[in-house]
């Protein structure tokens, strides 16, 4: 597992949203303070509790000029349920060849009862407008994620 280097440009990507559009990281670049988060698998316990703290953080995310892009291995059609069972309000991507999650450092050997298997490995990137990368959170916490984040960018981009 190799992160991208903090201070260097955010490795590009453009995948599809929970509703088939095609998302670019470059969309973003000098607009927009980005949060790119990597999360195990739609509607379990703790993404579930992940992606409804930065749900109801929206407002104080806008104030700050930050947008979230969450993304997992899961399908568009398991992303687009999720979005509607927990009335999410940022875009969930598809990765389900995982190439963005190894481009980022974010797919590697996990453990899990007595298991050993490849999978995402829950990582925060934060991107600046700049479209360089300006922090990574490696050890997240799902229940204080969105705090954690809001919190970073408050201290060291505004």
């Amino acid at each position: 597992m190799t992160f991208p280097k903090v201070g260097n440009m955010a490795p590009k990507f453009t995948l599809q949203n929970q509703r088939g559009k095609d998302i670019s990281l470059v969309d973003y670049r000098g607009k927009k303070n980005v949060v790119l988060y990597f999360y195990p698998k739609a509607m379990t316990p703790g993404c579930t509790v992940q992606a409804c703290g930065i749900r109801d953080s929206r407002r104080g995310l806008d104030k700050l000029s930050t947008v979230v892009l969450a993304v997992s291995p899961d399908s568009v059609a398991r992303l687009v349920k999720f979005e509607e069972k927990q009335a999410l309000n940022f875009d969930l991507l598809s990765d389900e060849d995982h190439a963005i999650a190894e481009k980022y450092g974010a797919w590697g050997l996990k453990k899990f009862m007595g298991r050993e298997f490849m999978g995402i490995l829950r990582t925060t990137f934060i991107i600046g407008k700049d479209g360089r990368l300006k922090h990574i959170i490696d050890k997240v916490k799902t229940k204080s994620h969105h705090e954690d984040v809001q919190g970073w960018i408050k201290a060291n981009l505004i």
